[in-house]
């Protein structure tokens, strides 16, 4: 198994694809420009990739599980065509009102993909375009970066804790990325 240089958590929905509210169905997936060059680019740094992802939209009954997942294998398959690799997705499927332990800024979703993968959330990245993404990042002891795509450019006001760095799109989080880890690897 090829040794990694850490670990990059990224949001889905306004971090990786425009985020259309309750995205059901696969044909309405749309790659935010630079998305795919970004996650490329982590992926040459032997970066382990993971999606997490709130889809409340399953807990409202506003669609299925099994909806959620076959948007989840068109994502991984648009970016596998421009060779852009992500090593796992999880979701929480939990409506907000439920109490769970998964609902991002909680890390359940982030000791489930540790069960799977190597994964020193030390010695990762969380970038997504919400409070909660910061937020989850500062619950596992990462690094948080807000992008402004989605919803970041809205949610930078009435953020409770400062992110590590606010990029504009993932490519420019990607950018910083590989620069903090030319400054201090992990």
């Amino acid at each position: 198994m090829k040794k990694t240089a850490g670990t990059v958590f990224l949001d889905r929905d306004g971090t990786i694809n425009e985020d259309v509210g309750y995205l059901s169905d696969p044909d309405g997936l749309v790659l935010i420009e630079g998305a795919t060059k970004a996650i490329r680019l982590l992926n040459e740094r032997a970066l382990k990739i993971i999606v997490l992802s709130n889809q409340s939209g399953v807990g409202r009954g506003y669609y299925t599980d099994a909806q959620v997942d076959d948007v989840n294998r068109r994502l991984m398959e648009l970016l596998g065509k421009e060779g852009a690799k992500i090593d796992g997705v999880y979701y929480c499927n939990h409506h907000p009102d439920i109490d769970c332990q998964c609902r991002k800024p909680l890390p359940g979703l982030v000791e489930l993909a540790a069960l799977e993968h190597e994964i020193d959330s030390k010695k990762a990245y969380m970038v997504g375009d919400k409070a909660s993404d910061v937020g989850l990042a500062r619950n596992i002891g990462a690094k948080g970066i807000l992008v402004l795509t989605g919803k970041g450019a809205s949610e930078i006001e009435g953020m409770e804790e400062a992110p590590d760095f606010i990029a504009k799109d993932l490519l420019d989080a990607a950018a910083w990325i590989i620069a903090d880890l030319e400054r201090s690897p992990l």
